[in-house]
């Protein structure tokens, strides 16, 4: 299980994500960066910095 905190890349935003890879939290991290952050596009630069965030759980 692999997790993101969304606090990590976008001060003050407590969104969590869990799952089982992490294509399965990019998916969720695309949606609410579009629903709640109102980005259209997620540029590679701010994927890259997520993907440098995510970590694994048990």
């Amino acid at each position: 299980m692999k997790e993101f905190f969304c606090g990590a890349v976008v001060p003050d935003c407590t969104a969590r994500f869990t799952g089982e890879s992490e294509e399965a939290i990019l998916a969720q991290v695309a949606r609410h960066a579009h629903d709640d952050h109102g980005m259209e596009h997620v540029p590679d630069s701010v994927v890259d910095e997520v993907r440098a965030q995510i970590h694994d759980v048990e």
